[in-house]
């Protein structure tokens, strides 16, 4: 027998039945363990319940607790009976593991891997106000009045085939054909009655085979939108990765681009001063000049003169 890793309670979701009001309840998730927990609540019919939280984790010997609302229902079920199911999955996480973390693969039943499942059924009860105040959905009270009904049918049967052979042994012939084919008749009326009976334990039980198989169907969806879920994870962090490399390399270029208006600056100057140099070198030639074509004229004025 697998262990009880969540004690659930109660395993009946009992909701007060109101045309076009909504009802809630809550239900209690022990961890009685020492371990961390994680859990994930599925129902049959999501577009008529909403569960909050629908995941999570529960630490070591706490609980939790969650709610279910069921929506406003505008026409009352044809038999008053409530077939939507619930299923509380749980498992043993590691410690640290957050509500985000918790994803449908962790549930999954591989490698040996406990995972514990409880089942809960809906039941409606009636307002304050109602005459009658027992849940709706009773299918064995139904299927009990059913056979009641039955066999007072058949002792009914009984007592008026009594009378009419007590009669007959008094009457005419006729009497006692008519007695025959209402005796030919009972067998056929007892079928009716059984098959009115089984029809609804057969509607049940296919009820149950559609609900577990919706149940599969929408395990294989969850793990195939878990799938897309780590395929666009692994995407974004190959993005992200790239992002990097282009953040660095833009980085990069543009240490070198400062890197080269700083030489550009330093060249700049350098060149500056060097035409400053050669301007002030060919501005003293020609002064240079001057002074020699003054001397030279010095002198040759004085030889003339003397």
């Amino acid at each position: 027998m697998k262990p009880d890793i969540l004690e659930v309670q109660p395993l009946e979701l009992t909701f007060l039945f109101e045309l076009k009001k909504q009802s809630s309840c809550s239900v209690q998730m022990i961890n009685k363990t020492d371990h961390h927990v994680a859990f994930k609540i599925k129902t049959t019919n999501p577009k008529k319940y909403c569960v909050r939280p629908n995941v999570g984790v529960v630490d070591p010997n706490a609980s939790c607790d969650f709610t279910v609302t069921m929506q406003a229902p505008k026409v009352a079920p044809p038999d008053m009976i409530c077939r939507d199911k619930f299923l509380v999955q749980s498992t043993v996480v590691p410690e640290g593991t957050k509500e985000e973390d918790v994803t449908s693969n962790m549930f999954a039943k591989e490698d040996g891997k406990i995972v514990d499942e409880k089942r809960l059924k809906v039941i409606f009860l009636s307002p304050p106000d109602s005459p009658e105040l027992s849940p709706f959905n009773e299918p064995s009270k139904l299927v009990h009045d059913s056979e009641s009904r039955e066999l007072k049918d058949d002792i009914g049967q009984k007592d008026s085939s009594h009378a009419k052979v007590d009669e007959g042994m008094e009457v005419s012939k006729g009497d006692g054909e008519s007695l025959e084919a209402t005796r030919k008749e009972e067998p056929f009326k007892r079928n009716e009655a059984v098959k009115r009976v089984e029809e609804p334990v057969k509607q049940s039980q296919e009820y149950i085979k559609r609900n577990e198989e919706l149940m599969q169907m929408n395990d294989t969806q969850e793990l195939i939108l878990a799938k897309d879920v780590e395929e666009m994870k692994l995407k974004v962090k190959e993005l992200e990765s790239k992002f990097t490399e282009a953040k660095a390399a833009i980085l990069r270029l543009t240490e070198e681009k400062r890197l080269a208006t700083q030489e550009k600056h330093f060249l700049q100057g350098e060149l500056d001063l060097l035409r400053s140099k050669r301007h002030r070198a060919q501005v003293g030639f020609p002064l240079l000049f001057v002074f020699m074509v003054s001397l030279v004229s010095l002198y040759i004025g004085y030889l003339l003169h003397t």
